[in-house]
């Protein structure tokens, strides 16, 4: 199989790679578990100052790691340096806290002494998306390095550099053979190493048929995994919201990274008494947007991350007007060359239509009207997806007392859903299960090993 890399604004291909031949993926693999049986006796101090040599690594590449994430997804160039700050500040979060999230966990036992011991569990198997290149590996790959496990990473086959550029980050950095090791293979082929007996845990951030693959080769060989699946956020705009924050929250929560986003706000829900004054400004600064090359400064919405990708949102709008959906706002493709799709507002939503329950991967939002906050908070759990949710409100203690009869995993008052390394990330439903990020995410592929101590009399 060829793996290329394509630059979305252009759909011309830029680089193309051959995928690892099967003796040099066995060769990964090995060099991943011998380098576990070392790196599990390193020290936090040595974990920590591998991680820290690549934050600053990351942020003095600022510039070119940059521009390769929007060459190869079609991210804002802007957004694109954002993110390498913020992969930065994961390596540099776990490198700074991981010894106190990982020290002894004292017990109190009715007899004899006890303690929890987080100790690493060997080699793990990431399998991570194309739509944050740097983040989403720095999220999963900076704690469990800091547990001591070692990372074989599956990156999206659409950013064949950004894996390879991250690799070569830690060789730069001087990571231990093994430690961390990009795999330029199919995401099939990664799913089949799953049964790898040498490897000890898997974690996905894709899609719902992805995860659910590798979850079923994980419970298959009694793997320990972690999902991080779609979603399909809602944005709550209660009678009492500030109307003109929760329009500019919306905005940037619904076209952020171009509206690939997973936690990104979808579907907008606003209760009837300021309905129509949120939708007439929304619609207004959405229309206003500025789409263009992703790599020039003042465009706000560039490319999907593919051709593919375009099609199919643009025909999932179709499918939605088609079943009675109104397009208040664009509705097709833009006219230009590249992986271009307007800026979409739908209308008239009913639970039969498709895009009702589907996950929009783009700039396209659904708007729907609602009596009341029951009826808001009833139609925001209304899917089989639990990711985020956001609510907008001047009552802050209302606000909780909605947020707490959402279904999902994060929710997020007068603000879109959003993350930094110190708060956890996570869904429930559809949208997966596990946690990262923040103490939780360095909770998940650990063996909590009891220890207990007696003395030689105590009774049994």
């Amino acid at each position: 199989m060829l793996i290329q890399s394509v630059n979305p604004a252009t759909n011309k291909i830029v680089k193309s790679f051959d995928e690892m031949t099967d003796e040099n993926l066995e060769i990964a693999v090995a060099n991943s578990k011998l380098a576990s049986e070392n790196w599990k006796k390193s020290s936090y101090k040595e974990r920590g100052n591998l991680l820290k040599k690549v934050a600053v690594l990351m942020r003095s590449k600022k510039t070119e790691l940059s521009k390769l994430i929007t060459l190869e997804m079609g991210k804002i160039i802007a957004q694109a340096e954002g993110e390498i700050d913020l992969s930065a500040d994961i390596f540099d979060y776990y490198a700074d806290n991981a010894e106190a999230f990982l020290q002894d966990k004292p017990l109190g036992p009715k007899l004899g002494k006890a303690f929890i011991r987080h100790s690493p569990i060997g080699v793990l198997l990431g399998v991570q998306p194309w739509n944050f290149p740097f983040y989403q590996v720095a999220r999963f790959a900076a704690p469990n390095i800091m547990i001591g496990n070692t990372i074989l990473l599956k990156h999206a086959s659409l950013v064949p550099q950004c894996g390879i550029a991250i690799e070569n980050l830690f060789i730069e950095a001087g990571a231990p053979k093994g430690v961390y090791t990009n795999l330029l293979i199919s995401g099939k082929r990664a799913s089949a190493i799953v049964s790898d007996e040498r490897i000890k845990g898997v974690s996905l951030t894709g899609s719902e048929e992805a995860g659910s693959k590798i979850a079923e080769q994980a419970g298959k060989y009694l793997k320990k995994s972690v999902l991080e699946l779609g979603g399909n956020d809602a944005f709550i705009i209660l009678e009492d919201a500030n109307i003109d924050k929760a329009v500019e929250w919306a905005v940037v929560g619904r076209i952020n990274n171009n509206g690939e986003c997973c936690v990104a706000s979808k579907r907008f829900i606003a209760v009837e008494k300021i309905a129509d004054e949120f939708l007439e400004k929304f619609t207004k600064k959405m229309k206003n947007l500025v789409i263009g090359d992703p790599m020039d400064p003042k465009t706000e919405l560039g490319p999907l991350s593919s051709e593919d990708a375009a099609k199919k949102i643009a025909d999932q709008v179709k499918r939605a007007i088609d079943a009675g959906a109104t397009a208040l706002l664009g509705g097709k493709r833009s006219d230009r060359d590249g992986a271009f799709m307007d800026p979409t507002i739908l209308t008239d939503l009913k639970p039969e239509n498709p895009a009702y329950s589907e996950e929009l991967f783009g700039p396209v939002a659904s708007f729907y009207r609602v009596k009341n906050e029951e009826d808001a908070i009833k139609l925001a759990n209304d899917s089989s997806f639990g990711l985020g949710c956001s609510i907008f409100t001047e009552d802050v203690e209302k606000g909780k007392i909605v947020a707490d009869q959402i279904d999902a995993g994060m929710v997020f008052i007068n603000h879109p859903t959003w993350t930094q390394p110190d708060l956890p990330f996570g869904g429930t439903k559809g949208s997966g299960y596990g946690r990262e990020l923040s103490e939780l995410g360095i909770d998940e592929f650990v063996n909590k090993k009891l220890i207990r101590i007696s003395g030689l009399n105590d009774p049994m």
